[in-house]
């Protein structure tokens, strides 16, 4: 087996697997090893990259480099592998290892799949909370928990809807500071932004929680297609995330029979009974109808 050595970004595996692809190294003859990872016992260090001209490049089409770099966000074991072992097919002429019908196209799709529905997780589970007495440094900030590598194609989408605001999103593993003109991204992310993301001061966030609360519908819980669209990983992150396992309880205690939540169903109102055609108040003391 050859070691191969890289940073752990896209663009670092990129480089070490052209080189590789003009050593004429297999798929299964190599290692990847990215940033902090050890070699095995019997691995051998890939060999110097042979010097090569721009006509010696391997043919490959740019919408696989595109699919590569996206399915490269995805975590797992054999990230890095999977997408070797594809370019080195679609190297040696074999196109159909892009495709969601073959094997190794099938296991790109999915990641690609799950790496779109978690760019979709930041934009909608993503709360950002004021900074209002700032001296410097961002306005909103906001901690997310991806399950794969997101943050730096996804966040895009905030540069474009928040204005001229300046913010920061903090991860566990990397983190991005938009100063209202150009977006910083670090991997690892800064102590100081960690801090500054889990420790906001919000004075609005009981305003929201007392929203989010009554317009609780007990009626239409679903717990399931919630935890489908909402998965519970994301609850201890929002400021909502306490009060839902609180509403899913009162529902199933009896709000969800009244189809009103607690303090709606306590307020005094009037009921209609009906007979004869005619419908009755049957809680107004003085209503006429009452003594017949």
């Amino acid at each position: 087996m050859h070691s191969a050595h890289f940073d752990g970004s896209f663009a670092g595996w990129r480089q070490a697997a052209r080189d590789l692809l003009h050593q004429g190294l297999a798929p299964h003859q190599i290692n990847w090893l990215g940033a902090g990872d050890s070699g095995g016992l019997f691995d051998q260090a890939a060999l110097p990259a042979p010097a090569h001209s721009p006509a010696d490049a391997a043919r490959i089409p740019r919408q696989l480099l595109e699919l590569l770099q996206n399915a490269a966000c995805f975590r797992c074991d054999d990230r890095w592998s999977l997408l070797y072992r594809i370019l080195w097919r679609v190297a040696q002429g074999d196109r159909a290892a892009m495709l969601p019908g073959d094997i190794d196209g099938s296991q790109l799709h999915k990641r690609l799949k799950a790496v779109r529905r978690e760019a979709h997780h930041l934009h909608a589970f993503v709360r950002f909370h004021p900074r209002p007495d700032q001296a410097e440094g961002p306005e909103l900030v906001a901690w997310h928990e991806p399950a794969h590598d997101i943050l730096h194609s996804a966040s895009e989408h905030f540069a474009e809807r928040l204005g001229r605001s300046t913010w920061l999103i903090a991860t566990p593993d990397d983190g991005v500071y938009w100063d209202g003109l150009r977006l910083h991204y670090q991997r690892p992310c800064p102590p100081e932004w960690q801090q500054l993301a889990q420790t906001p001061e919000d004075d609005g966030e009981a305003l929201w929680l007392a929203y989010y609360g009554s317009t609780f519908n007990p009626a239409r819980l679903n717990r399931s297609a919630l935890e489908t669209s909402l998965p519970v990983r994301f609850w201890k992150n929002l400021p909502e995330g306490p009060l839902i396992p609180q509403l899913m309880s009162k529902a199933r205690a009896g709000a969800q029979r009244d189809g009103q939540a607690e303090a709606v169903a306590r307020q005094a109102g009037k009921s209609i009974r009906f007979s004869a055609g005619k419908a009755h108040p049957v809680n107004g003391s003085d209503d006429p109808d009452l003594l017949r």
